[in-house]
């Protein structure tokens, strides 16, 4: 499996292929709608994200000591979001996921082209991963 900081270069590369912010968002939501769809068994109460505007569904899996995750999101933008961070993190060891520094927001521009709210939702999403992570590294259920 390839390294979270070699996927976040794979997507800092795609989106430099697209110069305008409308593209970068029509990208985004093509991310989304391509992610599987999350079995309904998963979007349960325990697996919404806090502080999303929209409604988040993140279900993770620790297994040998690896970070699983699946989503699915009721805003096509933010289930693109979703789709980049599962990307990046699930099937990584969870050691990796803690000490990641997730520069790809910055690198893309979407830390300034992300409504506060949305800004806010991806950040609650990283938040639960990486806490998410902790535990699995500490072998917690």
């Amino acid at each position: 499996m390839e390294s979270i900081q070699a996927l976040q270069n794979e997507i800092i590369e795609d989106f430099s292929f697209l110069p305008q912010w409308e593209e970068r968002y029509a990208y985004l939501i093509e991310l989304g709608q391509k992610m599987e769809p999350l079995i309904e068994e998963y979007k349960t109460e325990e697996n919404i994200v806090r502080g999303c505007q929209s409604t988040v569904w993140l279900h993770r899996e620790c297994i040998e000591g690896k970070v699983h995750l699946l989503a699915d999101s009721d805003s096509l933008i933010v289930k693109g979001l979703a789709a980049l961070l599962l990307k990046v993190f699930s099937g990584q060891p969870a050691e990796d996921v803690l000490a990641a520094d997730l520069s790809f927001f910055a690198e893309t521009g979407m830390d300034q082209h992300l409504s506060s709210q949305r800004a806010n939702g991806l950040m609650a999403m990283i938040e639960q991963i990486k806490a998410f992570a902790a535990k699995c590294a500490a072998n917690e259920p």
